[in-house]
């Protein structure tokens, strides 16, 4: 309604409304656990080990990507279930990596967006971690997760992940010039790679970033780094970067005969419940992504 049928505002707030009681939005929780977690953990679900995660692959039902899937379908912030979420896994949420409070975030900087982005979102201070990744930008001025391990180059799935929590925070608190100065390296990192080429020879650096999914989770490809591309345009005020225009070119020759784009392959691990028939099939979250991208690339050209 917001994107694709410019309606009217109060059309799509109350819309809004209904996702806590309703559809996906009220099965989620209906899941949640009475201390206010998903599956009993904030990563990964309580008891999962790593021979689980070997024969299943990554679990995606646990806190963080549960919170991060209902600001995703656009829960209001200030409904009754948000505030009673957010102040549960306060007190209640430890991060798997050594205990530490949900809100404060942990070690990996992929991880520190998403709380930084959810954080923002329903009204948590969250600026400790903002300061903490604005501190850990790599020198081609991105970031990676794996800095922590000895990295010293950034990585398109971690630098993604932050941006969109950098501007999540922006949106919802405010700009400061250092949020801007990251947030400005971090899209220089991807634009100059035209989001998926390598800097060295212009080579592909994963032919699966030309391939969409959905929930990407932490996964990076073109489909999500342009929509945030485009997020930040609107937010910015500002026109599309015109070293954007080989990604859409891609999403463009993606495009089914019917109007749609189809789901190319899904992730593994458990899960609450499918969003989406699969691969091979039509989507409707990677074609309503695909569709408002267009949107507003076609409308910056005229």
């Amino acid at each position: 309604m917001d994107d694709l049928l410019d309606g009217p505002e109060d059309g799509s707030r109350l819309e809004q409304t209904k996702i806590e009681t309703h559809g996906w939005g009220g099965r989620l929780f209906e899941l949640q656990d009475n201390d206010g977690q998903w599956a009993g953990g904030a990563f990964v679900p309580a008891g999962f080990t790593e021979q689980k995660w070997r024969e299943e692959g990554q679990p995606w039902t646990a806190t963080c990507w549960t919170l991060a899937q209902l600001r995703e379908f656009g829960l209001d912030p200030g409904c009754a279930c948000a505030r009673r979420t957010v102040r549960l896994i306060g007190e209640n949420s430890r991060w798997d990596h050594d205990g530490e409070r949900y809100w404060d975030g942990e070690v990996e900087e992929c991880i520190n967006g998403r709380t930084i982005a959810d954080g923002a979102y329903f009204g948590v201070d969250i600026s400790p971690i903002v300061q903490r990744l604005l501190n850990e930008r790599q020198q081609d001025g991105g970031w990676n997760c794996e800095r922590a391990n000895g990295s010293r180059v950034s990585s398109f799935d971690t630098t993604i992940s932050v941006l969109e929590g950098l501007l999540e925070y922006e949106r919802r608190v405010g700009v400061t010039p250092q949020t801007r100065a990251a947030r400005r390296g971090g899209e220089n990192y991807l634009l100059s790679r035209r989001l998926f080429r390598r800097l060295s020879t212009g080579e592909i650096v994963d032919t699966q970033y030309l391939e969409f999914s959905h929930p990407n989770h932490w996964r990076y490809d073109i489909l999500r780094a342009l929509d945030y591309f485009r997020s930040a345009s609107k937010f910015d005020q500002s026109e599309p970067d015109q070293r954007l225009a080989e990604a859409i070119a891609q999403v463009r020759r993606k495009q089914q005969a019917d109007g749609r784009w189809l789901m190319d392959w899904k992730v593994r691990g458990r899960r609450w419940f499918e969003l989406d028939p699969g691969p091979g099939q039509p989507s409707r979250w990677i074609t309503l992504r695909a569709l408002r991208i267009l949107k507003w690339w076609e409308a910056a050209q005229q």
